[in-house]
């Protein structure tokens, strides 16, 4: 198979599983038969941005879909696309809106339809994922354990976990 095949695979893995917050590095590497810093070299080279990167603008994008349609509080929302930190979602939202989420949802917000009730929209979502889910994920296949960090940094970090 070749190179750009294989890291295809792995980034729709990740297209595929963005919600899920145990979604890792090595995981979606296995999904490129890539070690993970190959991987990480390999995915920043063919789409610019490290794996990482790209997971949370995704995560974002959703985020902003849900803050500008859904009547879900930010925490919920928080939840919903993947993040497990209302502080990192916030500030990550921040950093690529130029708006914190609740200023976003002020300023979108009554532009268009009303707003979807959140019961609907978590039902949709399918709600907030526990640990007897039995879908299958990227991450479904790996025992529980520390989550590797996607490259969000110049160096991996010495406790070899972050947020995406």
């Amino acid at each position: 198979m070749d190179k750009v095949r294989q890291i295809r695979l792995a980034k729709d893995a990740m297209d595929r599983d963005w919600a899920d917050p145990g979604l890792d590095l090595d995981a979606v590497a296995a999904h490129a038969g890539y070690s993970r810093y190959h991987f990480l070299r390999a995915f920043k080279q063919a789409y610019g941005e490290t794996p990482g990167q790209y997971l949370t603008h995704r995560r974002i994008e959703r985020a902003e879909e849900m803050l500008r349609g859904a009547d879900l509080s930010v925490t919920e929302i928080c939840h919903l696309v993947g993040f497990s930190s209302l502080g990192t979602f916030s500030a990550r939202f921040k950093t690529r809106t130029g708006l914190t989420p609740s200023e976003y949802r002020a300023r979108h917000v009554g532009r268009g339809a009303a707003l979807i009730p959140g019961c609907y929209a978590m039902l949709w979502a399918g709600g907030f994922p526990t640990e007897r889910s039995t879908g299958r994920t990227a991450t479904s296949k790996k025992p529980p354990g520390p989550a590797a960090a996607y490259g969000d940094g110049e160096e991996p970090p010495d406790d070899r976990r972050a947020e995406p």
